[in-house]
């Protein structure tokens, strides 16, 4: 998938318009402890145009070598118009308030953390993709 602020993104199975576009993505080689294999992490999404639904199971996952456990809570995300599967959302964002914990006490302190929108790239296609300039 390109990145470029004038690109924007659509459901793969629908085409209907998801209002995500390249400005919306995390820069390319952010670290998340959930990986990023295969989806694009956005920051922000239009929660009009999809569908959230929570999800806790009780059985081991491993995402990553540092991201794994026994009960997994999570949010899906899916297509408001079709339904589709399109990702998730995860709780590995950047961290949502300065200093070094939740009581300043600390990295040991829990440090909540914005959400990230993680999107299947085979469930959204590029609707404007940018142009690329010839090869001379």
């Amino acid at each position: 998938m390109a990145s470029s602020a004038a690109a924007t993104y659509r459901c793969a199975e629908c085409g209907a318009d998801l209002n995500l576009t390249a400005a919306q993505l995390y820069p390319e080689g952010v670290y998340f402890e959930a990986g990023n294999k295969g989806t694009l992490s956005f920051s922000w999404v239009d929660e009009s145009r999809l569908r959230f639904t929570p999800e806790d199971k009780i059985r081991p996952f491993f995402e990553t070598l540092n991201y794994w456990g026994i009960q997994r809570k999570r949010t899906r995300i899916s297509c408001d118009a079709c339904g589709r599967l399109l990702g998730y959302v995860y709780d590995d964002g950047p961290p949502a308030m300065e200093g070094t914990g939740q009581f300043g006490m600390g990295p040991s302190q829990v440090i909540p953390r914005r959400p990230r929108y993680r999107i299947k790239t085979k469930a959204i296609t590029v609707a404007n993709p940018p142009a690329i300039a010839p090869y001379r």
